[in-house]
């Protein structure tokens, strides 16, 4: 990914969340990444993490529509999906997708049990959010123009703890440094 874009990125996040009332914490630590899938216009993300503990941890995210964050599961993270500005799809799986069709199973959204077949989309409104278990596949992308994503989980492990569907992801995207950077990444040496 060029640092360019990472940098295009970042503004327009920082833009979004200003524009909306998000204040950022003073030296915020951000992950940008195009799951090393070399289009971050397509499979993007930029992640601000807010608080980072051995039990739990926070995440403020910016999506563009048209930008996906890739079909995935953790085995040990609990996860809130949050919109927290915009309108946002999720689309669960109760396994790999070609597997699991037929399958029924509940997600909590907005704290109500929500019953769903394997590879249903659901739109969350700003405020709204859905609660992802360990093993429950997902992926999610902005229905309105910008999005703003909120994530509290239990401890945060972006090394071991994510699986996605696709093998050809990696998690931090390797940097073709075409300009200085506006921020530091977390994936930065």
């Amino acid at each position: 990914m060029k640092r360019s874009a990472i940098n295009t990125l970042v503004r327009a996040a920082e833009a979004c969340f200003l524009a909306h009332g998000w204040t950022l914490p003073p030296k915020p630590r951000w992950d940008v990444t195009d799951f090393g899938l070399g289009d971050w216009q397509k499979h993007g993300l930029a992640l601000v993490n807010l608080a980072e503990e051995p039990e739990y941890c926070e995440k403020l995210m910016y999506a563009r529509k048209g930008m996906t964050t890739p079909a995935h599961y953790h085995r040990k993270k609990k996860e809130d999906i949050i919109c927290r500005w915009g309108k946002l799809a999720v689309q669960v799986w109760a396994g790999v997708s070609n597997e699991s069709k037929d399958c029924r199973f509940t997600v909590p959204v907005n704290h109500e049990p929500f019953q769903v077949s394997s590879g249903h989309v659901i739109e969350l409104a700003a405020g709204s959010r859905v609660t992802l278990f360990p093993g429950v596949y997902h992926e999610f992308y902005p229905v309105s123009d910008e999005c703003i994503i909120g994530e509290v989980s239990t401890a945060n492990d972006d090394l071991h703890d994510n699986f996605f569907v696709n093998r050809d992801i990696g998690r931090y995207p390797g940097i073709d440094e075409d300009e200085p950077a506006c921020v530091r990444l977390v994936s930065d040496k």
